[in-house]
């Protein structure tokens, strides 16, 4: 039996955020070299994709790239870059028949040429889907995109676009690379490691945390299911006691 047979259907998240770790641990444990955990790593990525779009998700966003992870050998970078682009080339038909919209997040400008002519032709492609909208956080940093977000509400001000007695949390989140996405509700990690390393630092201020040692290339369907349970046993009070909580729900039934 599987655990999507117990999940509550009418209490998914409606945003799912993860943190894919674990790929080069994965790879070293057996032996190999770190790429090929990047590599297996795509195997999980098709498969929580599919999951979620089978289980009616409407994001997904997976943090694929940080902008510390330029600081890993070049070697390593260069073949992560590569693995990027032969996956997209390969899995735009497969998103597209699937009716699911890809978006990324992140300083594309640091990414190679030809990956960000990769990724704008497949979100170019992908753009008239309403299904899941996959979110890929590429060369990304929480920090780095407040920085920018600061920046554009301080020049702005400087020019009278925006009157700063005005910005309001609604105004700040236009200014962010998820302007338009709903903050998730749940965030996993994988790989065991218990923190959110610079990833969505704003978006995930009531984000449900969900921490498996499981290490990526082995995560699969049963293992995002698995999270989604846990998630189902929390009280999300947003602040609120149990009791408000409780009384609302009574109010909408």
């Amino acid at each position: 039996m599987s655990l999507k047979d117990q999940l509550d259907l009418q209490r998914l998240p409606r945003h799912i955020a993860i943190i894919m770790d674990g790929n080069g641990r994965w790879a070293k444990e057996r032996g190999q070299d770190r790429l090929y955990g990047h590599h297996q790593g795509v195997e999980s990525v098709r498969d929580i994709v599919e999951g979620c779009a089978e289980l009616g998700i409407e994001y997904l966003t997976l943090y694929a790239f940080s902008t510390e992870n330029w600081d890993r050998p070049v070697y390593e970078v260069n073949g992560i870059m590569e693995l990027l682009v032969t996956t997209i080339r390969k899995e735009v038909e497969t998103l597209n028949k699937n009716n699911i919209r890809l978006h990324v997040i992140g300083d594309m400008s640091m990414l190679p040429a030809h990956c960000q002519r990769e990724l704008k032709e497949a979100m170019d492609i992908t753009a008239p889907n309403s299904g899941l909208n996959l979110v890929m956080a590429l060369s990304y940093s929480a920090r780095w995109e407040i920085l920018q977000a600061a920046r554009a509400i301080a020049k702005d001000a400087q020019t009278g676009k925006l009157n700063p007695d005005e910005l309001t949390p609604d105004v700040w989140e236009k200014y962010l690379c998820t302007a338009g996405l709903p903050d998730p509700e749940l965030m996993i990690r994988t790989s065991g490691e218990h923190r959110i390393s610079n990833f969505l630092l704003y978006q995930l201020a009531y984000a449900e945390l969900y921490f498996t040692n499981t290490r990526w290339p082995d995560f699969r369907k049963e293992n995002l299911y698995e999270a989604i349970l846990n998630y189902q046993t929390r009280e999300r009070r947003f602040g609120k006691t149990s009791e408000q909580i409780q009384q609302n729900e009574e109010i909408v039934s």
